[in-house]
C-alpha cells in the first residue's frame, strides 16, 4: 500500500515544481517576445517603419509619426515608407488570392466569416470598397485575398490600392505627428497613445464611409 501515496506524493512535488516553474517561464517568454515598435524604428529608421506599415499596420505608422514629431524621422520620407509598406502587403495578399485561390492557405482564409463579409461588401461598392478596406477593423489582410479572387482588373486594384495606400499613410503618420505629444503627455505609454489615436481614426474613418456610402445612395 505504501508505493501508492509515495508515487502521489512525487507526482504532487512534480506539480508543485511545475507551479512555482511556470511563471516563470511564461514571464521570460513575454519578455524574449516582447518587441518595442518604437525601438524598432529607433533602431533601423524608415526601413523599420516599412516593414512594421506591412505586418503590423496602423499602431507602427502611429509611432513613426510620433517619432517624426521628435525629430527622429524626416516627414515625407515617413509618409511614403509607411504608404509602401501598406501598398506592397495588400499587393501581395492580392496576388495571393488571384494566382493561388486553390491553395490550401487561401482556402483555409475563404471559410473566414470576414471573408464573406469582404465580398459581399465588394460587390456592392466595388471601388469604394478597394480604397476603404484598410481603414476597416478586422477586414484589412483577408480583403485583398477576397478581392483577388473576383473579376477586378489587376491594373484597377494597384491605381486604387497606390491611392488609399498614400492617403492611409499619410492620414496616419501625420496623426501621429499632430496629436502624438499631447496624448502622451496626458496618457503615457507610447503604445497607449498609439491605441487611442488608432481608436479616433478609425471612429472617423467609419463615419466617413458612411456619409460617402449614405450619399452615394441618395443619388440613385
Amino acid at each position: 500500500m505504501h508505493p501508492i501515496p509515495s508515487s502521489v506524493t512525487v507526482y504532487s512535488d512534480s506539480q508543485r515544481r511545475i507551479a512555482r516553474l511556470q511563471p516563470r517561464f511564461l514571464a521570460a517568454s513575454r519578455k524574449a517576445l516582447r518587441i518595442s515598435f518604437e525601438q524598432i524604428i529607433s533602431d533601423y529608421g524608415l526601413l523599420g517603419l516599412f516593414a512594421g506599415a506591412a505586418v503590423e499596420g496602423e499602431t507602427v505608422v502611429v509611432i513613426g509619426g510620433i517619432m517624426v514629431h521628435r525629430g527622429l524621422l524626416p516627414l515625407l520620407p515617413a509618409i511614403a515608407a509607411a504608404s509602401t509598406g501598406s501598398f506592397m502587403a495588400d499587393q501581395m495578399f492580392f496576388l495571393l488570392g488571384r494566382h493561388f485561390r486553390n491553395h490550401a492557405l487561401v482556402r483555409k482564409v475563404q471559410q473566414k466569416a470576414a471573408f464573406s463579409r469582404a465580398l459581399a461588401t465588394f460587390d456592392r461598392h466595388p471601388a469604394l470598397f478597394v480604397f476603404a478596406f484598410r481603414f476597416l477593423y478586422g477586414l484589412r489582410t483577408v480583403s485583398p485575398i477576397a478581392i483577388g479572387t473576383t473579376g477586378l482588373s489587376a491594373r484597377t486594384f494597384l491605381l486604387i490600392n497606390a491611392t488609399a495606400a498614400i492617403v492611409w499613410g499619410a492620414a496616419f503618420v501625420s496623426m501621429g505627428y499632430a496629436f502624438g505629444t499631447a496624448i502622451e503627455a496626458a496618457f503615457g505609454k507610447i503604445r497607449s497613445v498609439a491605441h487611442i489615436l488608432l481608436a479616433v481614426g478609425a471612429v472617423a474613418m467609419v463615419i466617413g464611409l458612411a456619409v460617402m456610402v449614405r450619399r452615394g445612395r441618395r443619388s440613385r
